[in-house]
């Protein structure tokens, strides 16, 4: 039998950023990251995640870090890994859509700031929501030779999500500029054999690299690897393992050793990747003892198979219930979700639009009335501010909850003028770099109080300096 062609998967590691956020509420601060960045560069890596996502509003809000400073300190460390982000599209980091010259500058100072490779997401797969970005980070690809844009697809089931679909997307990504495509399954749907038919439906369509993300939430992720890495996959997100499985990813060691010996092998050194374990196995240790690792986020959840629901979201709809004494209605929810969903034009369930869902879900169930009452992301959601969707939404939905109101079609943030002068103004008083205000723009509220402890931390370091300079030391 003739010898198949070598190729090796690329393996991106997400421990400075997916794993962490997933698994301890990305709490893990910078200082934790540092003392191993450098052996992490000398593994080989395809990639290594280490910020975008929750992490910049986590760094500024529960860290005290600035974000910036962060991704400065970890570029110094990393001479030879790409670099990798989280992006929300239209949405940056934040949880609304911002006028152009926001994503614009956003783009420009990640990358001038050390990002290689920009991973940019919709929660309703909306193109037109991406294509900023990607604009963005190919005129300074452009310009400067650097910048990588991938394109991210959230991963979900229904009917309106065949393979036929997945084709025709992965063929408009590569029409729109991207470098690269990734299969974002953020609720770990994806099954083994549907992995095989849904890399090479998209292979067929594009030329493009695919990237595939996961999580182990529903316990099938690693068995969906193998099957996409032998469909043709070519980059496996995993995390090192005092970090792995649970609501993270699957483990970087066991993929790799899965793949020795085959066409596939990565080429990455277990005794290297075990230091790397070594270090980490310590600071999860102490992660479980403060309570800080919930033992319930490293088990199995098949519930997200059975009921399509993010782990994230489920943690959310039960503390909830809890505040509302209804706890009793757990499995009600469970089965409004679904209705929502279809009733909102069926999106995936990922950051913001999973928590709309599942809050709709709660007050349909409470109010025992549905849509007596809607959130105003709702509202948002079916006027259309956030994009278009898959699926028509409910006509009697839409004649209930918002009677009467224009709806929107096309790019909200067409509607936006420029807000950057703006935002500098309003916040003049605080900067201190250009990402300052691009912090402000983000989490205004979160980004000020920030900015006041950062100032109150120089005021404290400039007295100590000036009592040491007049011969007295502090105690």
């Amino acid at each position: 039998m003739a010898e198949m062609q070598k190729k090796p998967v690329g393996i991106m590691e997400t421990v400075l950023r997916d794993a962490h956020q997933s698994l301890i509420a990305t709490r893990m601060p910078t200082e934790v990251m540092l003392p191993i960045a450098e052996k992490m560069d000398q593994i080989g890596y395809h990639a290594v995640e280490c910020w975008g996502g929750a992490t910049f509003d986590a760094s500024l809000r529960f860290l005290k870090e600035d974000p910036w400073e962060r991704l400065r300190k970890l570029r110094d460390k990393f001479k030879k890994t790409k670099l990798q982000m989280l992006f929300r599209g239209q949405n940056i980091l934040g949880y609304r859509p911002y006028a152009d010259d926001v994503v614009d500058a956003f783009v420009e100072k990640s990358i001038a700031n050390g990002i290689d490779i920009i991973r940019i997401f919709d929660c309703l797969n909306y193109m037109p929501n991406l294509q900023e970005a990607v604009n963005a980070t190919n005129k300074i690809k452009a310009r400067e030779g650097r910048g990588h844009a991938q394109v991210a697809l959230s991963y979900t089931i229904g009917d309106a999500y065949t393979l036929e679909y997945w084709a025709n997307i992965a063929k408009q990504i590569e029409e729109m500029g991207a470098d690269s495509i990734c299969i974002k399954d953020m609720a770990g749907l994806l099954l083994p054999y549907r992995a095989t038919e849904l890399i090479k439906a998209m292979k067929e369509n594009t030329k493009l690299p695919i990237q595939l993300h996961t999580h182990y939430t529903s316990g099938v992720a690693s068995m969906t690897y193998l099957k996409a890495v032998e469909a043709g996959v070519d980059v496996i997100d995993c995390a090192i393992s005092p970090f792995a499985l649970g609501t993270s990813q699957p483990a970087t060691e066991v993929m790799v050793e899965t793949f020795k010996g085959t066409p596939y092998e990565t080429g990455l050194d277990q005794d290297k990747l075990a230091e790397i374990a070594d270090y980490f196995a310590p600071y999860r240790e102490e992660c479980l003892k403060s309570g800080l690792m919930n033992t319930k986020s490293l088990g199995v959840n098949i519930k997200t198979l059975l009921y399509q629901v993010p782990g994230g979201m489920l943690s959310n709809m039960v503390s909830q219930l809890k505040e509302q004494n209804a706890e009793d209605r757990y499995r009600e929810v469970l089965e409004e979700i679904p209705r929502v969903r279809k009733d909102l034009g069926e999106p995936p369930l990922v950051t913001p639009s999973s928590q709309i869902v599942g809050t709709q879900a709660v007050f349909n169930v409470l109010m025992g009335e549905r849509y007596k009452m809607a959130t105003k992301e709702t509202k948002a959601v079916l006027r259309g501010e956030y994009g278009q969707t898959v699926k028509p939404m409910s006509q009697e939905v839409i004649d209930k909850v918002i009677p009467g109101e224009e709806r929107l079609t096309g790019r909200f943030a067409d509607r936006l003028e420029n807000e950057m002068d703006k935002l500098e103004e309003e916040m003049k008083q605080w900067k201190q770099q250009d990402e300052d205000v691009l912090s402000y723009a983000l989490f205004p509220q979160v980004a000020t109080d920030f900015f006041k402890y950062r100032q109150a931390q120089q005021e404290k370091v400039d007295v100590s300096k000036a009592d040491t300079a007049n011969g007295s030391y502090p105690v």
